[in-house]
């Protein structure tokens, strides 16, 4: 499949005019390079193959000068920021390398199980009976018993590699490495607006370009793990790492795939500490353990770069696959039952966080994902296509109501507030 039926579409191609258009030197952020690019933090939320609206959405900040400082996502939002992360520097756009990589994958290779659980898979994803599915399920029962998903995820993991090997990352230190360059241009400067230093301007490097954050859940220990910053509470050496064992952990879907596991984990007084420090463990430290989708604990990590008594130099932006609670459950079938059980785990944390911070709804981007399922990865080139236009469209709704000013007097006011309670 050819990127520029996406790139080249006259959907797309129409809102970057307009857009061009309408605001040709809107401000989104106080941290501006000599290239006149705006730098925010950004946040993706999961959800399976609806992740190709991500991209869609990535791709019109990035066209409208947008480019990113921290990364951080959950599941289908943790791969791109993953690959955003390691396609090169802050200031290259990312999202056309990352669509022609979905361009030449088959997303159906994920589904790597055995013949038996692709047809419960496709049993389940075609609105069949409910005495369909049982009988299907009756044929997968070893694969729930041995094995904990339906399919290994070898196939992604090794697609996932492959890509991080072509940008010259083979291991984490690889990874940190691209990121201390910050920029391609060793002689760009980033210049923090005067509004919010007084009465000057600073020319700097901004510290905090190099924090990536990929949410996975630890069912072992029953905790929220953010790799890479908890990463060495994993691996005794964590520079010979794969990073593409982060994504894995966090895309780990309960029951469709197999749960990631790492094994060998260090033991000891000081291993002991950090995992108390970190996750509040109080047993011994487990020699083995097991991962499964982030999303169960943390689908939205809107929070993740989240400080509340300070005005920041730059937003965070946050993309959404749709509104959450938008309808009511129907669980008269078991494709049903099974959605709207992992539903109600993954909205929770995060919606409650919002509920308790409203001004993030104004950082916030909704992408209308329609009718397609986000567990199907067999999609039409079509249907690819009309998720990543979605994704454009809601990214050019957004950059026109968002208003940077009026969100720094809303923290202004908010820090005023928290400093006097």
């Amino acid at each position: 499949m050819d990127k520029k039926k996406f790139t080249e579409n006259g959907e797309v191609l129409t809102i970057l005019r307009d857009l061009r258009s309408q605001i040709p030197d809107k401000k989104f952020s106080d941290i501006v390079d000599s290239h006149n690019n705006q730098y925010v933090d950004l946040v993706q939320e999961g959800g399976g193959v609806l992740g190709i609206a991500l991209v869609g959405y990535v791709y019109v900040l990035e066209k409208m000068g947008i480019r990113f400082l921290s990364l951080a996502g959950t599941s289908a939002g943790s791969i791109n920021t993953m690959l955003m992360a390691a396609a090169g520097t802050c200031d290259l756009e990312k999202s056309e390398w990352i669509l022609d990589c979905l361009c030449n994958k088959n997303l159906y290779d994920f589904v790597d199980g055995d013949q038996d659980a692709r047809e419960f898979i496709d049993a389940l994803l075609s609105d069949s009976s409910n005495l369909k599915l049982v009988m299907k399920g009756c044929q997968v029962v070893d694969n729930f018993k041995d094995d904990l998903g339906l399919n290994p995820g070898n196939n992604f993991h090794i697609w996932i590699s492959n890509l991080l090997s072509q940008k010259g990352i083979k291991n984490y230190a690889d990874l940190k490495a691209l990121r201390s360059k910050g920029v391609s241009d060793g002689n760009t400067l980033f210049q923090i607006n005067k509004v919010n230093l007084g009465d000057r301007e600073e020319y700097k490097r901004p510290d905090h370009w190099s924090n990536i954050a990929i949410i996975a859940a630890d069912i072992t220990t029953e905790s929220k793990i953010v790799f890479p910053k908890m990463i060495d509470l994993f691996y005794s050496n964590p520079d010979v790492q794969n990073p593409a064992d982060f994504v894995r952990a966090s895309m780990s879907i309960p029951l469709f795939f197999t749960p990631f596991k790492i094994k060998n984990i260090p033991v000891g007084v000081e291993a002991w500490n950090k995992w108390n420090d970190e996750t509040g463990l109080r047993t011994s430290v487990p020699s083995e353990v097991v991962f499964m989708d982030g999303g169960i604990i943390s689908n939205f990590p809107i929070d993740i770069f989240h400080e509340n008594l300070t005005v920041p130099v730059s937003p965070t932006f946050g993309i959404k696959l749709g509104y959450d609670k938008n309808e009511t459950n129907k669980n008269e079938k078991v494709s049903n039952l099974i959605s709207s059980m992992f539903d109600t785990a993954r909205y929770g944390y995060d919606s409650e966080f919002l509920k308790k911070n409203p001004d993030f709804k104004n950082l916030i981007g909704y992408i209308d994902t329609g009718s397609h399922n986000w567990l199907n990865f067999n999609l039409t080139e079509d249907a690819k296509i009309d998720l990543f236009i979605r994704g454009a469209q809601k990214a050019a709704e957004f950059l026109t109501k968002f208003d940077w000013e009026k969100y720094k007097d809303i923290r202004r006011a908010k820090s005023k507030y928290y400093q006097t309670v």
